[in-house]
């Protein structure tokens, strides 16, 4: 039935996605460092983390799920440390100062970027995605950077597990 649920969510993902055309962004992290992500028919190419699964979430400070999602990708980036990027992107309007206060805070251990510092990207995502604004949200990009899944909602850690293992096959 899982394994179902996923293929489902799998071909609608791709489906929505592929809706779009192709733009570039540059979206700077609370660290100061810059990240530049392409529109492509399938997916994003981010640049910095070609060749690494991507796990690209959208997030509030005041969410109860997403701050549940911050252990879980914590532990998950120490697990699989050369193997995937995690980029989450604060919409509850925190700024940079006050998000980068907050992930230090919170022991975030991967890349933060605050609302502002992302430009149109998160309008970009919405729009191509059919993304409504619920969070926690997000999107893993393959290897090559094809959107794998798209998923509104808190995910297990073994949910999170089995997408790094599978996707690194």
């Amino acid at each position: 039935m899982k394994r179902a649920f996923a293929i489902i969510a799998l071909i609608a993902s791709l489906t929505i996605f592929t809706q779009a055309s192709d733009d570039n962004f540059t979206l700077t992290t609370t660290d100061g460092k810059s990240i530049h992500a392409i529109g492509a028919e399938d997916g994003l190419t981010i640049e910095e983390y070609k060749g690494k699964i991507v796990f690209l979430e959208f997030f509030g400070h005041k969410c109860p799920p997403c701050l549940k999602m911050i252990g879980r990708y914590t532990k998950l980036k120490d697990k699989y440390k050369d193997k995937i990027a995690i980029i989450a992107i604060e919409v509850q309007g925190l700024s940079d100062g006050q998000l980068k206060s907050f992930a230090k805070t919170k022991g975030i251990n991967y890349v933060t970027i605050s609302q502002d510092k992302a430009g149109h990207f998160v309008e970009y995502i919405s729009t191509r995605s059919q993304w409504q604004g619920s969070i926690p949200y997000l999107i893993i990009l393959d290897k090559k950077g094809v959107v794998q899944l798209i998923h509104a909602g808190a995910l297990s850690d073994e949910s999170l597990d089995m997408a790094v293992v599978e996707l690194s096959k």
